[in-house]
């Protein structure tokens, strides 16, 4: 009976210890009814452009385009992030910012214009490019240096925008008062 006592008490020690690890970070489910993006305030549509970050706090950010998570990323340079995500173009599945790969070409269409896709692995990104005739490799160290300019003839979205909603055209902003996507 010592044995099971002593047992029990070893796997609930184990169990506790356990859940004291790092903190596990998951994407959350993108509702296009409700989730605004934090950056353009346009409609974070359930598509393959939709990307989030979590701070280390707990709260999560969405975001309609990756360029709009790195103007929020600039903003907000002092946050302390815990997990950032994109979606794989071809099938939406939710990947980790660091693990994917990345293809930009000025003329590829975004919700604001960034042309920068994300893929789960390098081969079905170089399959992409090759596909295409045109794109950029790259990683999310690449991205760190990226130009980040947007080539507004390439917007893909659904409704007006608020052109000032973007710092190359204003000198920053909170993420409040901007324009309305899917209205």
């Amino acid at each position: 009976m010592k044995k099971t006592g002593f047992l029990i008490f070893v796997l609930m020690l184990v169990a506790v210890l356990s859940g004291c690890g790092q903190p596990k970070y998951q994407a959350q489910p993108i509702n296009e009814a409700t989730d605004k993006c934090t950056i353009c305030n346009m409609q974070v549509k359930d598509d393959a452009f939709a990307v989030q970050l979590i701070t280390k706090e707990g709260k999560t950010y969405k975001f309609d385009d990756l360029g709009c998570m790195n103007e929020w990323k600039k903003q907000n340079a002092d946050a302390e992030i815990g997990a950032q995500f994109v979606r794989d173009y071809n099938n939406k599945e939710w990947i980790k910012y660091e693990e994917a790969t990345y293809v930009y070409d000025p003329s590829f269409k975004s919700p604001m214009a960034y042309g920068i896709y994300s893929f789960k692995d390098k081969a079905e990104a170089q399959q992409f490019i090759d596909s295409q005739k045109k794109g950029k490799l790259m990683s999310a160290a690449d991205l760190a240096a990226h130009s980040w300019e947007r080539n507004k003839g390439m917007m893909d979205m659904g409704g007006d925008h608020n052109k000032n909603a973007h710092s190359e055209t204003n000198g920053g902003m909170s993420g409040g008062d901007k324009g309305m996507h899917g209205k």
